[in-house]
């Protein structure tokens, strides 16, 4: 029998359709805009050099080292920590208060502001381990800030694997950890993608802790081996649009930096998706 819709069904489509094209033309229309306004900058001396104060010239590769840097070692830090964590929560954790205790914490964590944060890096880090302010502080301290982000998705992601596989590794006579590692990570490969990308945006996009544990500037162009790197301070792209931005009225330059950030955040979210395509490939022969 053909279904009739009534006119509040009807209705209720039409606002979520209507809702959901809004938030997509937001998107292309913010996206479009800072490119427009921020692609003019895109030089070469504007990409390749360091901002030289007596020349009045304007460079950001320095910050562009430093966001690398820093969007590495905290990814290779929260991924391992938070899919292992994510496991243990979901696969071998028994005391079910313990779990409900663990992921109030990580759920407080996630809403805790990021000043919060870089007040903690700041003591911790840079003055209780004597790490100063410097790039590995900042590293460390953006890895607190997304280990809840991660752990909570992967969680969730291996949550939505069906019990029969499970029971059909378990039938089969494979251990527990053979089935994690061949059947449920594979099958929750798309959980921990999103992760990854929702982890690199807020690592992309993180200033204000920053501030406070990695440096205010980047100036001078990196020197020595990546260790000594890594030691030293330096401002990400996101602290030099604020710099920029806000400290000193360059909106221009504000906006040339928004333009490489918004980049950066589209390469790396296709780089992941076609990694995770390749591993799906794989898997599945």
């Amino acid at each position: 029998m053909k279904k009739k819709r009534r006119l509040s069904d009807i209705i209720l489509y039409g606002l979520i359709y209507f809702f959901s094209a809004a938030i997509l033309l937001m998107v292309l229309y913010f996206i479009a805009y800072i490119l427009w306004n921020g692609i003019p900058m895109l030089t070469g001396a504007f990409l390749t050099t360091a901002p030289n104060p007596i020349e009045k010239t304007v460079g950001i590769l320095p910050a562009i080292i430093n966001t690398a840097y820093i969007i590495v070692l905290s990814l290779l830090i929260s991924v391992p920590v938070g899919v292992g964590g994510a496991i243990y929560l979901n696969e071998y954790a028994k005391n079910k208060r313990l779990i409900r205790v663990i992921e109030f914490t990580t759920e407080t964590l996630a809403g805790i502001p990021s000043i919060i944060f870089g007040v903690f890096g700041y003591v911790f880090f840079c003055t209780a381990l004597n790490l100063k302010v410097s790039l590995l502080s900042g590293a460390l301290t953006l890895t607190i800030m997304v280990l809840p982000t991660i752990i909570r998705n992967m969680q969730e992601a291996l949550k939505a694997v069906p019990k029969s596989y499970r029971e059909g590794a378990a039938g089969l006579g494979a251990s527990k950890w053979y089935t994690i590692r061949t059947i449920l990570l594979p099958a929750a490969m798309p959980g921990l993608i999103t992760s990854i990308i929702l982890a690199t945006g807020r690592i992309v996009g993180e200033s204000a802790a920053l501030i406070l544990v990695a440096g205010g500037s980047a100036i001078y162009m990196p020197r020595g081996n990546i260790l000594e790197q890594m030691m030293g301070s330096g401002a990400t792209l996101s602290v030099e649009l604020y710099r920029y931005a806000y400290s000193q009225g360059k909106n221009d330059v504000g906006f040339g930096i928004a333009a490489v950030l918004l980049i950066i955040v589209l390469v790396l979210n296709l780089l992941t998706r076609w990694i995770s395509r390749r591993l799906e490939k794989k898997n599945q022969k």
